[in-house]
């Protein structure tokens, strides 16, 4: 049987993960979308739809900014598609391993010790 090199990655308690993401995105665009088919023909409110929709543009574009820092804090973000693979692989076989084990253990006679 082969021994598979464990790797210990417990998460902490302080680890961000996906569901920490705040990526609520879809109602800044919606605001641009709406915006943008608004078709007003008076000259001023033009120009004041075209400054609205620019504001919900730069909002839309710092939320942007935040979601892409926010996704870099994720663990595991730093590896390749391949060493992730790679990673997934070493780890299932940890636990095909540590299966057969506990497989092996719970069929292991079991000795009885004598009441004095």
């Amino acid at each position: 049987m082969e021994v598979v090199e464990t790797i210990e990655e417990k998460p902490t308690r302080n680890q961000f993960t996906v569901d920490d993401l705040d990526i609520e995105i879809l109602p800044i665009i919606y605001e641009i979308i709406r915006s943008v088919e608004k078709d007003p023909y008076d000259n001023t409110q033009k120009a004041k739809e075209t400054q609205d929709t620019s504001q919900k543009i730069l909002e839309l574009q710092k939320k942007l900014d935040s979601v892409r820092s926010q996704i870099r804090r994720l663990p595991g973000i730093e590896y390749s598609k391949e060493e992730q693979l790679q990673k997934l692989e070493t780890l299932r076989k940890q636990l095909k391993l540590k299966r057969e084990l506990l497989f092996k253990y719970r069929n292991m006679c079991t000795f009885e010790v004598p009441k004095v």
